[in-house]
């Protein structure tokens, strides 16, 4: 699933361990996540979505629209 996750980090000035730490994941997944190599739960999807303080939409691109 396409995202905005390295984007959105750099922007804040954040490593991929802070971000990590910030969702409860290590910087290992966060990477997984960032090169798409894996898609998030919806429970992380929605972790993601308050630390970037944005709408799931926004961060996430829908593969079946």
């Amino acid at each position: 699933m396409k995202n905005r996750m390295r984007e959105l980090r750099a922007e804040r000035g954040w490593t991929q361990e802070d971000l990590g730490r910030a969702i409860g994941v290590s910087r290992q997944a966060v990477n997984a996540l960032e090169t798409e190599k894996h898609d998030p739960s919806l429970d992380l999807a929605y972790r993601l979505s308050t630390v970037f303080d944005l709408p799931v939409e926004q961060i996430f691109t829908n593969p079946h629209a």
